[in-house]
């Protein structure tokens, strides 16, 4: 059996058209109604306490990120749906995503997410769940919800897309595997994912120092474009390879800076976002450096006139298992340039 049944999904359905905002269920129990061997769960997130009582079996992921790790721990036949995607997924990933459904290539609508009687939801970003529904209403649908810890250490208050006091870490990534490895029985897994991706970041960064080299995040737009500041996942692939990012001066995650502002930091090297999604001008890595190359600001800067480019996947830009990738790519190109031994 997967999930709850028909008749529960309209349940809930039926009520939230009604406005009866109460709980239908949630979680897989055995037919008795008791939690299942080892379960209930629980998992402290972003200040609140996500129970289960029992392993997920409908789970809706609302970010590529977190559609990615559950993939990733082997539990594509459990994800019921997936939206809010920048790029293609890994490689290594094709087949267990081909059979997972789209529900939208951005955010989903509520009823879409209910529409796949869903029995928990994950999401790389608070904002993305909020955009859907609050956290409080899926609980009282009895539907819980997860959020990467790395969201929970930034503050998200205000308009765009938050700030950080302090560098996040891959620790916070690493936990969000390790909690959802938990949440879904599959710790095993979590532990040998979360020692992979320690040990290709310790193999790309050896004996690797980049402390002479600037870099430059553009992630999208190009009439305001938004830069990394200095401590989100960007700040990881810095941090690791021992670069200074030139707006390591803001907290803001993604902050929006001027083309006069950019040209006067004069970054050694561009890392660009190479995303497939359209929401914003210059999404694409190639869109981006047509527009550096022929913009008067932009094109005596010594990154483009060396065409030192590195183009990087939004998903690796983010944090995430892909912010691995990150570290790997932008290690092997700063090589490649001659800019590290």
């Amino acid at each position: 059996m997967r999930g709850p049944s028909r008749s529960l999904s309209l349940c809930c359905l039926t009520l939230l058209t009604a406005g009866l905002l109460t709980a239908c269920g949630g979680g897989s129990p055995d037919s008795s109604g008791r939690s299942a061997p080892g379960y209930p769960r629980t998992v402290e997130n972003c200040g609140r306490q996500v129970t289960l009582d029992a392993p997920p079996e409908r789970a809706v992921s609302l970010d590529q990120g977190s559609t990615e790790i559950l993939l990733s721990l082997g539990l594509a036949d459990r994800v019921a749906g997936t939206a809010t995607w920048t790029d293609p997924v890994l490689k290594s990933l094709e087949e267990a995503n081909s059979g997972v459904p789209r529900l939208a290539d951005d955010t989903p609508s509520y009823e879409r997410v209910l529409a796949e009687e869903p029995d928990f939801v994950s999401a790389s970003f608070e904002s993305t769940v909020s955009r859907v529904a609050s956290r409080e209403k899926f609980a009282q649908l009895g539907v819980p919800t997860y959020v990467a810890p790395a969201d929970c250490a930034k503050n998200n208050a205000g308009d765009g897309d938050g700030s950080r006091s302090e560098q996040l870490r891959m620790d916070r990534i690493y936990q969000e595997v390790e909690d959802l490895a938990r949440m879904f029985d599959v710790e095993q897994r979590g532990a040998e994912l979360v020692d992979e991706l320690r040990s290709r970041i310790t193999a790309a960064t050896e004996d690797i120092d980049a402390s002479g080299v600037s870099v430059l995040y553009w992630f999208a737009n190009k009439e305001s474009p938004y830069m990394a500041g200095c401590c989100g996942a960007p700040g990881i692939i810095t941090d690791r390879i021992g670069a200074r990012n030139v707006f390591d001066d803001t907290h803001q995650e993604w902050p929006q800076i001027n083309w006069e502002t950019v040209a006067e930091r004069n970054p050694d090297v561009l890392v660009l976002g190479d995303l497939t999604r359209e929401s914003q001008t210059a999404e694409e890595a190639e869109q981006k450096i047509r527009f550096l190359e022929s913009n008067p600001v932009t094109k005596h800067m010594d990154a483009v006139r060396n065409e030192r480019y590195i183009k990087l996947s939004g998903a690796a830009m983010n944090p995430s298992i892909r912010t691995v990738n990150g570290v790997e790519r932008v290690a092997a190109k700063l090589r490649e340039f001659g800019l590290v031994e």
